[in-house]
């Protein structure tokens, strides 16, 4: 286990456990890992740099502690931040009002690291943001025990980080995803698991998290060429028709066939010798 020297952050560790593979850990323990205005920038940070980091193929994204993913927003610290309370003595227009809110609500947006394979593991309290987080993941591993919600109506909104416009496509069960959305009941791994929101179940937060190292290394041992086009273009299939993919995943390939991965990895293969990937 090594540190990655870029990634020095206050409300969250990053270290390289194997090559090529960083661990993030959300670490505001004692507040069950919830979120205020400063951790979501420095989270947005991070996953901007391991995004385009050559030295990073895989991240495996936890919380700290074995209580809690994350419990969502810390609502004491949001009552004294952003514009929600700002504006209370500022314009009463009510565009102007909306228009700083709507600002608000783009920085907490959630942007997926494109490059970057993520595997999230839920464990323990996982609510609210939570599952904003996880939807932008590309595995979701759970621990049993793990409390799964969808919270935001209970606050009185609708979620706006990412869980509605996300959610009914990872899961693709509109019935189920509108039932716990609009009810905000908590949900089992093993019903995350029936539903397709996750793909495994492991007995502790331990076991998940050695799980999704082991998966995080196996992948960053592959080509970096083949992850990073295998993703792109399952990203791109969700959102087009088949000919629209197929006619990108030809274009994509015209260029990434030519690497010097396509021809290690057919060497490996009559060899029997695993291949070493130079960095992208």
């Amino acid at each position: 286990m090594t540190s990655l020297p870029n990634y020095k952050y206050g409300h969250f560790l990053v270290t390289s456990p194997s090559p090529f593979v960083a661990h993030v850990e959300i670490n505001q323990p004692h507040k069950l890992n919830s979120f205020h205005r400063d951790m979501w920038l420095e989270f947005g940070d991070i996953f901007a740099k391991l995004s385009h980091d050559p030295e990073v193929r895989a991240v495996v994204l936890s919380g700290s502690g074995d209580r809690a993913f994350t419990a969502g927003l810390d609502v004491k610290a949001a009552a004294g931040e952003g514009p929600i309370t700002a504006s209370e003595g500022g314009s009463e227009d009510i565009a102007r009002k909306a228009t700083n809110l709507r600002r608000y609500i783009y920085e907490f947006r959630i942007a997926s690291p494109r490059w970057t394979t993520v595997i999230c593991i839920l464990h323990g309290v996982s609510l609210g943001l939570a599952i904003d987080i996880a939807v932008c993941a590309d595995i979701r591993i759970a621990a049993e025990g793990t409390q799964l919600a969808v919270k935001e109506v209970d606050v009185g909104l609708a979620a706006d980080i990412g869980s509605l416009a996300r959610l009914p496509k990872v899961v693709g069960n509109s019935s189920w995803v509108k039932e716990v959305c609009l009810t905000a009941r908590t949900f089992s791994p093993q019903e995350a698991l029936a539903v397709g929101f996750v793909s495994q179940v492991h007995p502790n937060k331990q076991a998940a998290v050695e799980a999704g190292l082991k998966m995080a290394a196996s992948i960053a041992g592959k080509s970096p060429v083949a992850v990073q086009g295998t993703k792109e273009i399952l990203n791109h299939a969700r959102d087009h028709s088949i000919e629209e993919n197929l006619r990108y995943t030809a274009v994509w390939n015209s260029a990434m066939v030519l690497s010097d991965d396509f021809k290690k990895a057919i060497l490996a293969g009559l060899t029997k010798k695993k291949p070493t990937f130079e960095k992208l």
